[in-house]
């Protein structure tokens, strides 16, 4: 057997000896009282852009849920035979926990999209990567974007419609639409700059940076 990454190792224990030492009493409420945050953010699995780190969070302050290209597959009923992790943690987050805020965190530099715009061949001969992403075909054809011959700036363009794209689907969810119709949810769409750590936030039709009031 392997040894476990060092890195996450000496990470542990660095956490063990200083962040859980010093909030103890902090997870051992969260340990016996549960979860209940009050926002939950639908992001990327791309490493570079953590959650928690972007918005300074501690454990128990946001349910996030990550995959590629922070997508929302749209609401299928019961009858379903479709997987969809997504779709089950958004269950749990509105009606489990009950959040009052949802935010679709996209990102700069999306390599998801990056490989569906540059059409790029399959990484295995299942493709979960392709078929994933074959959700937002009608995006990049509602944005008139060409895959496989796209121009100067269709990447993030479609960076941005993805988020729309998702929050859209967000409020094929029966249990999400009314909950919004009755200002019990919030919907918010952004999307963060890695290279500058600028983020955005979706006001309308236009994203405009976050800044400090």
């Amino acid at each position: 057997m392997h040894l476990f990454p060092k890195k996450l190792s000496d990470g542990y224990f660095s956490f063990l000896s200083a962040g859980f030492h010093n909030e103890r009493k902090k997870y051992e409420n969260l340990a016996t009282s549960g979860q209940n945050p009050e926002i939950m953010v639908i992001g990327c699995c791309d490493s570079r852009v953590s959650p928690e780190v972007i918005f300074d969070t501690s454990p128990g302050e946001i349910f996030v849920v990550r995959n590629v290209a922070n997508l929302v597959p749209i609401f299928e009923d019961e009858h379903s035979e479709s997987y969809h992790g997504t779709s089950a943690a958004i269950e749990f987050a509105v009606n489990g926990l009950n959040v009052k805020h949802i935010v679709i965190l996209g990102h700069a530099s999306c390599g998801g999209i990056k490989s569906f715009i540059e059409d790029q061949h399959p990484l295995s001969k299942m493709d979960f990567i392709g078929k994933w992403m074959s959700q937002i075909v009608p995006v990049a054809n509602q944005l008139n974007i060409k895959v496989g011959n796209y121009k100067p700036g269709d990447i993030k363009k479609l960076e941005l419609g993805v988020v729309q794209h998702s929050i859209n689907n967000l409020l094929s969810f029966p249990s999400i639409r009314t909950r919004v119709n009755q200002g019990k949810l919030h919907i918010h769409g952004a999307y963060f700059l890695i290279s500058t750590g600028i983020l955005f936030i979706k006001k309308g039709t236009s994203f405009t940076p976050l800044i400090k009031n």
